[in-house]
């Protein structure tokens, strides 16, 4: 399974930057399978980055919960209807299966079939004379598992109930043994014994078979063609003639129809749930009605997991679904420490307090001695630009300005004129939907037992704002419903003035301290507040500690 390397949900320029070029990094020196993944599409703001730099998106991924598809063995034994005991068993013995999917001639599932199921057609005679002599097969399979060669051939290909019995008595007591079964399903074994093939030649049996290598006389053969019976010669002794007929029976009879099958993106915890209990030895996996695989109980007992890199983030709570059952083999963050991250195994922690996830990335590409391309280099200075507001937020850093200057000689333009045309790109009061913007950069967080979100958006000015206020209240109030939170925040900053406006879906309690201008009832004024981060969230949390 490949290496996925993730920004947190709801992701922003940082976030998908860095994964893009922390994957780049990833597979330019040790892990050659890194993919750069995004919980969702970049906004418009990081389509402009990405166009500029010449780079696709990353691949979008919204569940890492392990699939069915995962896990299964996709190299499948598989058997037809229309084929014999001897040739299925001889697969599954060569790869020591216990069962196996059966298909049509389309490719479409039609059952499984197990080795006791196919065994019971060879050793399932019992006490009844006739049972133990009855065939279902074609006389074309017959000389197959032979190896034989016919004389004389009438419909060899129809599948048909033959009913074997073999010449090795008194000629006499063969005659009236004979007798006792339909002559048109018998199918005699004989040796090189003319006193037993000609009263089965007159007898007109279905067919005769010459063991040990022989062929029937020209007489006997003419006699044969008049009565219009198939004759076949075998290589072998009588007695492996016999037990190889029978392994050439049709296994069509023996295929189970009723049987338990797993979706491909079925997760694999579900389909635990699903086989648990059943006796079926193997599950056949689908995908749009077509088979990509098969399953055993003991695929699930310690199924590989989704390998992450988490950049940008380091809370599960931020994390893709399903991050919480991957094996997380590193973090790449410059946000606070959380609580909620575990491994099983150490792993590798880079967390630097800096003012962007992409200024941790230059640094390695820089200590490691090696160039970004300039696509690399134009995408970790926008994730730069855009976390440091051009390197005019409190969050900013010497680390960064070196970062940002070093990243300069590997872009072909200007980094100043990219900053300017970046943020007059993408104003997400301009083109989004009041849902859209509240979700567009959005962190969860839990402080002193108080679940909240804040979510952050930067414009030029805030007319628009002003305009679309009463419409985004609404939307925050819904998505803090929705999300059962106690309450969502919206930071709205102004990158000219370098101020923010603070709108509250509520207020928890204690909120009467925060010490900065209330415009309107839930809406503050923030001069100089411009991270989330470093300013807001420390702000908060301070207040939820105060309660």
């Amino acid at each position: 399974m490949p290496l996925f390397v993730f920004g947190h949900r709801n992701p922003d320029t940082d976030a998908i930057c860095a994964a893009i070029a922390y994957a780049d990094f990833l597979r330019r020196t040790t892990r050659p399978d890194a993919i750069a993944a995004s919980c969702g599409p970049p906004n418009q703001r990081t389509e402009y980055a990405l166009k500029i730099a010449k780079l696709s998106a990353p691949r979008i991924v919204m569940d890492v919960h392990p699939l069915v598809e995962d896990v299964c063995q996709t190299d499948v034994t598989l058997a037809h209807r229309d084929e014999v005991f001897y040739d299925v068993y001889r697969r599954m013995d060569e790869r020591g299966l216990r069962s196996i999917p059966v298909v049509e001639p389309d490719g479409k599932l039609s059952g499984i079939v197990s080795l006791l199921d196919i065994l019971e057609l060879v050793l399932n005679s019992g006490v009844d004379p006739l049972k133990a002599r009855q065939v279902r097969t074609n006389l074309s399979k017959i000389a197959s598992v032979l190896g034989g060669t016919f004389q004389h051939a009438v419909n060899p290909d129809v599948d048909e109930d033959l009913i074997v019995s073999v010449g090795a008595m008194s000629a006499g007591g063969f005659t009236d043994h004979i007798k006792q079964f339909p002559a048109e399903k018998l199918l005699v074994v004989s040796g090189d014994r003319p006193t037993v093939q000609l009263p089965a030649l007159e007898l007109g049996v279905r067919a005769l078979i010459v063991t040990g290598g022989y062929q029937l006389s020209d007489g006997l053969m003419q006699l044969a063609r008049a009565r219009g019976i198939t004759v076949l010669g075998s290589p072998f002794d009588t007695a492996t003639t016999t037990m190889r007929i029978k392994s050439a029976q049709l296994i069509g009879d023996v295929v189970e129809e009723d049987f338990i099958w797993l979706p491909a993106r079925m997760p694999v915890t579900e389909a635990r749930d699903k086989i648990f209990r059943s006796p079926q030895a193997v599950f056949p996996v689908l995908e749009d009605g077509q088979l990509v695989g098969v399953l055993s109980k003991s695929d699930l007992v310690n199924p590989p997991k989704t390998e992450l890199v988490l950049v940008d983030h380091n809370e599960l709570g931020q994390a893709v679904a399903g991050a919480d059952e991957a094996r997380i083999v590193e973090v790449l963050d410059h946000h606070r420490l959380g609580g909620s991250l575990k491994s099983t195994e150490p792993i590798r922690l880079t967390m630097e307090p800096v003012g962007s996830t992409c200024t941790l990335v230059a640094k390695m590409y820089r200590q490691a001695g090696m160039d970004p391309e300039p696509g690399i280099a134009v995408c970790m200075a926008s994730g730069m630009i855009s976390d440091t507001l051009y390197l005019r937020s409190p969050t900013t850093t010497p680390t960064d300005r070196e970062m940002l200057e070093w990243l300069q000689q590997f872009c072909p333009m200007p980094l100043e004129s990219f900053a300017e045309n970046f943020f007059q790109v993408g104003s997400a009061l301009r083109t989004c939907s009041p849902g859209q913007v509240v979700r567009e950069d959005c962190k969860h967080f839990e402080e002193s037992g108080h679940a909240f979100s804040i979510s952050q958006i930067e414009e030029i000015g805030f007319d628009l704002f002003w305009e679309r206020k009463d419409e985004l209240f609404g939307a925050l109030e819904s998505m803090a419903q929705e999300q059962k939170l106690d309450f969502s925040a919206l930071l709205v900053t102004d990158i000219v003035s370098n101020g923010s406006l603070l709108m509250m879906s509520s207020e928890p309690q204690g909120w009467e301290d925060i010490n900065y201008p209330e415009l309107e009832d839930r809406l503050y004024q923030l001069d100089g507040v411009v991270s989330r981060k470093k300013q807001l969230l420390p702000l908060i949390s301070s207040l939820m500690e105060s309660i």
